[in-house]
């Protein structure tokens, strides 16, 4: 296998760690911006949880059901907090997933749930 690409791939799979150990995989959309990437998550998503506990994560190419199609990435996430961080994660999202972003924002935002949505930084290491 070969080494993902989050900067290409439509979806990875965002390995996350419980305090036990145990790793749960979620695919996901990251865009990147100037050497970090970002995700979005429902701010109560288990995987905003574990990434405060603790931000070490990997990733990996994967499809939409989240079938693992390369080689794992060590990295390091972060929630961000700051309206400039947050309108950097939301500008990559919007620039690599134009029209499927949009329309996922505004049903966020119809429903409710946009406010309630955290963005995670990662770093490759």
């Amino acid at each position: 296998m070969s080494l993902p690409d989050p900067a290409r791939d439509t979806y990875v799979s965002l390995a996350t760690f419980r305090r036990d150990g145990r790793e749960v995989c979620t695919p996901v959309w990251i865009a990147g911006s100037a050497g970090r990437f970002y995700v979005f998550s429902a701010g109560d998503a288990g995987k905003v949880k574990r990434i405060r506990a603790n931000g070490r994560v990997r990733l990996a190419t994967c499809d939409l059901r989240g079938n693992v199609q390369s080689d794992w990435l060590e990295a390091s996430a972060r929630v961000v907090s700051s309206d400039g961080e947050i309108a950097t994660a939301l500008k990559a999202l919007r620039d690599k997933y134009g029209i499927q972003m949009w329309l996922g924002d505004v049903f966020s935002k119809l429903s409710g749930k946009f406010k309630k949505r955290e963005y995670l930084e990662i770093v490759v290491r």
